[in-house]
C-alpha cells in the first residue's frame, strides 16, 4: 500500500506576495514541504529531512482566498531514501470581480504546481519499516573476529599423575 498525504489550506491575505493579491509560488513549495514532513512520519515514524527537489512546475496562479489541496506520495523507498511526488490542486476560488466575499467550489480542480524531491530518514531514527539486516558471512574477518571474542576460553583438564614409586632392591 502506497504512503499517502493530503493537507487541505486556505491562502490568506497574508500568503500574497504580489500584487492583485498574488500567491508566489515558494508558498507551494512550503506545503510540499509539509505533506513531506506527514509522508515520513506516516513511511518512518519520524520527520526526516527534505533532501532536493529534482523538479518544480507552477501550472496555474493561487490568490489570496483560494483554497489549496497539496498532495504527496511516497513513490521509492530505499535504505535511508524517500522519492515522492507532489501536486497542488485549486479547489475553491475567490471571485473579487463579484465581491470582496465571494468564492466558488470548483467543480473540476485545477492543477497549480507540481514537484518531485527526495527526503532521508536516517537508519537510527526509523521506527517503523527497517530494512531486514544483513546475515554476516564467513568471509569477512570482522565477522570472524566478533564470534572469537564472544567465545569463552575453554580450559584444559590437568591431571595429576601419582608419583612413581621405586623398587627396592632384592625384594
Amino acid at each position: 500500500m502506497a504512503v499517502t498525504s493530503m493537507l487541505r489550506v486556505r491562502m490568506s491575505a497574508k500568503d500574497a506576495h504580489y500584487g492583485g493579491n498574488l500567491v508566489d509560488g515558494a508558498h507551494m513549495v512550503h506545503l510540499f514541504g509539509d505533506v513531506a514532513t506527514e509522508l515520513l512520519i506516516k513511511q518512518d515514524g519520524d520527520e526526516g529531512l527534505f533532501c532536493a527537489y529534482d523538479m518544480v512546475e507552477f501550472k496555474a496562479p493561487v490568490y489570496a482566498g483560494d483554497y489549496i489541496e497539496a498532495y504527496g506520495e511516497i513513490t521509492h523507498v530505499g535504505n535511508t531514501s524517500r522519492k515522492m511526488k507532489f501536486e497542488a490542486y485549486k479547489v475553491i476560488r475567490t471571485l473579487p470581480e463579484i465581491s470582496a466575499s465571494a468564492a466558488e467550489v470548483l467543480e473540476e480542480r485545477i492543477l497549480v504546481a507540481r514537484a518531485t524531491g527526495t527526503c532521508v530518514t536516517p537508519m537510527d531514527c526509523q521506527r517503523y519499516n527497517k530494512p531486514a539486516a544483513k546475515k554476516a558471512t564467513a568471509k569477512k574477518p570482522a565477522a570472524k573476529k566478533a564470534v572469537a571474542k564472544k567465545a569463552a576460553p575453554v580450559a584444559k583438564k590437568v591431571v595429576a599423575k601419582k608419583p612413581a614409586t621405586k623398587k627396592k632392591a632384592g625384594k
